[in-house]
Parts: C-alpha cells; structure tokens; sequence
C-alpha cells in the first residue's frame, strides 16, 4: 500500500491522513477503526499515568541511578525555556523514572525512549485542549512515522544507536505536533526530517547497561528537539534533505557506529571514570 513517505504522501492527498493509515490497519491486519481506537485509548491511558506518577509521587519511583529529577523540573519556577517546554520535559523524565522503576509505561517506540511521545502529546493536550480523539489521532500519525522507521531502518539502540531510539521518538512526536497545528502531510514530514538530522550519530551509552543515564535526559531534550522541529516546519522552515532520505541516513550512520556505542555500556560515557563507579556499586 505504501512503504515509504513519498508514497503515503501521494494517497493520503487524496484520502486524508488518519483514512489512509486505518485502511492499512484494515488490509493488512484486518482492524477496523473501532478495535483500533480501543488500543489506542487503553495506550493513552498508560502514556498518561507515565508522564505524571514520577512528578506526583517521586519517591516511589527511583531506579538505581536516577530520581526525583521530574519532580524538580516539575517545581521549577524561573526557566529560559518557559512553561510548556518545562512542562514537557518534566513528563518526559516522569516516564523514564517510572520505566527506571519498573513500572508501566508504553515503549514508544521503545523503553528508552518512552518518555518522548507521551510528553509532547500531554503537553500538547494542555496546551491545545486536544479531545481525547484528536489525541488518538495524533498517536495516528506517530505511529505511520514509527512504523515507516521500522520497516525502512530500525528503532534499536542497539542496532543504530541513541539516534534510532530517541531521535526516531522525536521524529514521531514531531510529525504528530504538526498534525495538532492543522500541518499538511508534507510539514508533518518534515518535522519528523529535521527532528531525525538534529540527533544524527547520537550513540547508545548506558551507564551499567540501564535504561535511565544518560537515557532520561536525552527524553526531555528529545522532546524539546520535537517541539522545535515542529515550529521550524509550521513556520514554513525545509529539512532540505526529503524524510525518506534522513532515515536512510540515519540507518547507514547507525550501522557505521562501533559496538561499544551500541546500546553495549563499553563506550561513551558508560567508561567514564563516574560511569564505571556507578556500575561497580551497582553489580558489586
């Protein structure tokens, strides 16, 4: 039906966003837009809880190396980035604690980067008054960017880096900010281009091989990355170089990556003489 952008683009100008990614959704795994709606709205109701829970209740939500930070950007009264873009970050590192934590979220489209999506989208809500269906229908419109990564590249920090991980999450959390703002499919591409160029070689480093150091920070920049994307391409700025481009860019730097910046802990910051420490106290 389509396997890149520039084919989605081509049908949905002619049957609308949201009608050509639920007609694949029936084709190929025959759901219609009832049952996928009703995922849709039990994910919601996950991605919501994730990005409040470690703001709310920080002290029950801590993992080994991280905690606490949301509640602190969540308190924060004087900022240069000012409140929504606090407010955004602080949902993103809400989620990442509460993954720390083992608790639930939604990998979106993974557990390292599960704070992204949620914030932009709730912090989107707040700002916009988004119905409970438009935000549905944004999740839509991440999900085709996701799954557009997915099967052209890869989501995997293991496989490409902090760059398929949370850069991919901010592509998508991008692409779905344009749609709130009434973007065209051509700008909701766009954003998710330049959100993907901004993280371009991003390495997976984790300190003792956990999902929280220097994963949860990198959420809440990479929603701000997303937010940002979205205004340059609503503001009629271009990525230059076209979406289906960038991912295969991306793809190509993530498979040029050594191993140890690879989701392996043997590089970057997970060798550092603070990293080491923190992964001897740990498994010591």
């Amino acid at each position: 039906m389509y396997k890149n952008a520039e084919d989605f683009i081509k049908l949905a100008n002619q049957e609308g966003i949201v009608q050509t990614i639920l007609k694949k959704e029936y084709e190929y795994f025959e759901k219609d837009s009832i049952s996928v709606y009703e995922e849709l709205y039990k994910v919601l109701s996950v991605m919501e809880k994730s990005t409040r829970h470690a703001i709310e209740d920080p002290e029950n939500y801590r993992g080994h190396i991280i905690g606490g930070d949301a509640k602190k950007v969540s308190d924060c009264m004087a900022s240069y980035s000012g409140k929504w873009v606090m407010m955004a970050m602080s949902k993103a590192l809400s989620a990442s604690e509460v993954n720390a934590s083992m608790g639930r979220i939604c990998a979106a489209p993974t557990a390292g980067s599960c704070g992204i999506i949620p914030a932009a989208l709730f912090t989107a809500k707040e700002q916009l008054g988004l119905s409970t269906n438009e935000m549905m229908d944004g999740l839509l419109v991440a999900s085709l960017i996701g799954e557009l990564i997915t099967s052209n590249a890869t989501v995997s920090g293991a496989e490409g880096g902090c760059q398929a991980e949370c850069g991919s999450a901010a592509a998508m959390a991008s692409g779905m900010l344009v749609y709130f703002r009434s973007g065209s499919i051509e700008q909701v591409f766009n954003a998710a281009a330049i959100s993907l160029k901004n993280v371009m070689g991003l390495v997976c480093d984790p300190i003792a091989g956990l999902v929280e150091a220097p994963c949860a920070k990198r959420n809440a920049s990479g929603v701000v990355n997303a937010m940002i994307s979205a205004d340059m391409s609503l503001a009629g700025v271009n990525s230059i170089v076209p979406f289906d481009e960038v991912v295969q860019a991306m793809y190509k730097v993530g498979k040029s990556l050594p191993r140890t910046l690879r989701e392996t802990a043997l590089g970057g910051i997970a060798v550092s003489k603070t990293g080491l420490e923190i992964s001897k106290k740990i498994y010591d």
